[in-house]
């Protein structure tokens, strides 16, 4: 068997933890990375009994419970109720997990859900687990894809205020985000010639210039630039007509132009089962597709089906990468 996967129980106050337990089931090829006591205070708020054993790196994985990579709390945890004095232990959860897949150590992680904002009143900039584990693993580039609802939808843009997107959108920045997408879905989705459509900037992409000049302007010629290449991608397509059934059954993935004009449509078709994952980064890194849910932690109502979806995507990742 090779590395295992490493699973990063996010946010200590929030669903987390609780979807960390429920882990058990084929857990013989994880880690999970978590305050040890947490999980067992968790656990017996739950009212679930899980086996526990300490993870030694280079030893064989325990088969009967959660093996646990300890990191210490810096404060205790209440479920629901959050604490900036922990959100330097999430953050040391990310740094680790990532080192660990940097070495070899880990073949890929998967990343529970943490609080942006308890993060940022702590006095730590964070603007999300994309953009910190580019920093770590020292990524001048990531693209954020989100697979569910038979679809990946991959972003040019991530967590901008819609006014600076277009500015954004450069014709290097499009070439290098395309060259990434492409990249990857050959050599950790096992495509050898992915099929990507382009999703405008602009209403009706633009209306040939009356609705805008970005797409005639900065898309067009690097997508003609690609296609002479070899590259199978569409012109921009209006985002409107773009999700059409027929459509997606012509691609492998579409590449929207920013956060909110390709996600409502993934998560509507697929929202709880949705697996975020980050391409461009020397490691394979998938997560949940929602947020740490505080009102749901401690109550035994979180659902584990995006966090178990994020493990079999990674899995296939790495099949595909060893391959």
């Amino acid at each position: 068997m090779g590395a295992p996967l490493i699973v990063t129980s996010g946010e200590p106050a929030g669903i987390g933890p609780d979807l960390c337990l429920q882990l058990t089931q084929g857990a013989q090829s994880l880690v999970v990375i978590a305050d040890r006591e947490l999980l067992r205070q968790r656990a017996a708020q739950l009212g679930l009994s899980v086996h526990l054993h300490d993870y030694r790196p280079g030893q064989p994985l325990r088969q009967d419970g959660l093996n646990i990579l300890h990191v210490p709390l810096h404060s205790p945890v209440h479920a629901g109720r959050l604490d900036v004095a922990n959100a330097g232990y999430v953050l040391e959860m990310l740094r680790r997990a990532a080192q660990g897949c940097l070495s070899g150590e880990f073949a890929g992680m998967v990343t529970a859900p943490v609080h942006k904002g308890v993060i940022n009143d702590a006095g730590i900039p964070f603007t999300g687990h994309t953009e910190f584990l580019a920093e770590v693993t020292h990524t001048p580039l990531v693209v954020m894809m989100l697979a569910g609802g038979g679809m990946r939808v991959a972003l040019a843009t991530t967590h901008l205020p819609l006014r600076q997107v277009a500015d954004a959108i450069t014709r290097p920045l499009l070439e290098d985000i395309l060259r990434i997408l492409q990249r990857d879905l050959q050599r950790r989705f096992g495509l050898p010639r992915p099929r990507i459509l382009v999703a405008g900037l602009n209403p009706h992409a633009g209306e040939g210039g009356h609705l805008g000049r970005e797409e005639i302007e900065v898309m067009i010629p690097v997508l003609d630039k690609l296609r002479a290449e070899g590259f199978d991608v569409s012109p921009p397509l209006p985002a409107d007509t773009l999700f059409a059934e027929h459509r997606l059954k012509e691609c492998d993935a579409v590449l929207a132009m920013y956060h909110d004009q390709g996600l409502p449509v993934l998560k509507h078709a697929s929202f709880g089962e949705g697996v975020n994952v980050t391409l461009g980064m020397p490691i394979i890194r998938t997560s949940v597709d929602h947020g740490t849910a505080l009102e749901l932690a401690g109550t035994g109502k979180a659902n584990v089906g995006s966090l178990l979806e994020a493990i079999k995507v990674a899995e296939e990742m790495v099949q595909h990468e060893r391959t």
